[in-house]
């Protein structure tokens, strides 16, 4: 559950005066005293998930499906720092069996993005420090139901970019992300094969790292790009035969897809689409997200 709402997070966009995508994981930047109002609207849905390795459906589930509608603002504090935060509201929803969905305000996110490096000849790397804290007050035990962990994070990032002067660019980056520990309504649990007599559980750390090609150029009013991503828990264990997934799953996915956007003018708008390839203990995944983007430009005093 928690890659599926990593994919929902990411479909959150913010532009530039130069009509270019700002997140968490591009080399775009707002310059210094001018705001991005976003918000998006996202669904993901699967019918068949992996069980470890093993690909199944289950028809006390049918068909999950998971919305989201995050609001999101980006500033630039100078024109090599910004600030990205947001936070989603969650719905989740069984086609089938008596599974109740669950929906409420999720996570709490904030970044950090600075430009360390650049040359003239279009090669540059960043480097990204993010963090979320849970706010609603939703239940983590309840997979793949839930809206979320529960868990705090801590994320690093570093991204590479080159630009070509035609527009065509690659980026590539990588994270690595701390998970807090949470706890359960429940005294005791079964993991990595053995049974543990607490209510606290461990999460496994998770890895994500992406690759993408795409096409921006200065003055353009059209962005395109297709990606591909990889999630990766650092460890954990696997959902046992016909049993619910827990929160010490190793769940891991690849997923490749296409992002564009069209920016007239200070209102634009974007749309993300993605296809989950390869995965263990997560479902086949098939998401989009439309988003409204409006970008803000403070007159500066004389």
């Amino acid at each position: 559950m928690k890659s599926l709402i990593k994919y929902a997070l990411i479909g959150l966009v913010c532009v530039t005066s130069s009509v270019y995508a700002q997140m968490p994981h591009d080399v775009i930047y707002m310059p210094k005293r001018t705001a991005c109002l976003a918000v998006s609207y996202s669904n993901s849905s699967w019918k068949e998930y992996w069980e470890n390795t093993l690909k199944r459906e289950n028809l006390n589930i049918g068909t999950l499906t998971t919305q989201s509608v995050m609001p999101m603002v980006a500033v630039g504090l100078t024109d090599k720092l910004n600030v990205i935060v947001g936070i989603p509201y969650i719905t989740t929803k069984a086609s089938a069996g008596n599974l109740m969905g669950q929906k409420g305000i999720q996570d709490l996110s904030g970044w950090l993005k600075y430009e360390l490096v650049k040359n003239d000849k279009g090669f540059s790397i960043h480097g990204v420090l993010g963090a979320s804290i849970p706010v609603g007050n939703y239940v983590p035990d309840f997979l793949p139901m839930s809206i979320g962990l529960q868990s705090k994070t801590a994320t690093g990032r570093l991204i590479a970019n080159y630009t070509h002067k035609s527009g065509i660019y690659v980026t590539a980056h990588g994270s690595y992300m701390l998970r807090s520990n949470i706890k359960v309504d429940r005294d005791a649990y079964q993991a990595d094969n053995r049974v543990y007599n607490t209510n606290e559980v461990s999460v496994p750390n998770a890895t994500d790292a992406a690759v993408r090609l795409g096409y921006i150029k200065d003055g353009s009013r059209i962005q395109a790009e297709v990606f591909a991503e990889n999630f990766t828990c650092v460890g954990g264990d696997n959902i046992r035969r016909n049993d619910m997934p827990f929160p010490t799953n190793n769940m891991t996915s690849t997923s490749v897809g296409f992002y564009g956007k069209y920016q007239p003018k200070n209102i634009g708008f974007n749309v993300r689409v993605a296809r989950v390839v390869n995965g263990m203990n997560v479902g086949q995944t098939t998401s989009f997200s439309v988003g409204l983007l409006y970008q803000l430009n403070p007159k500066t005093k004389k």
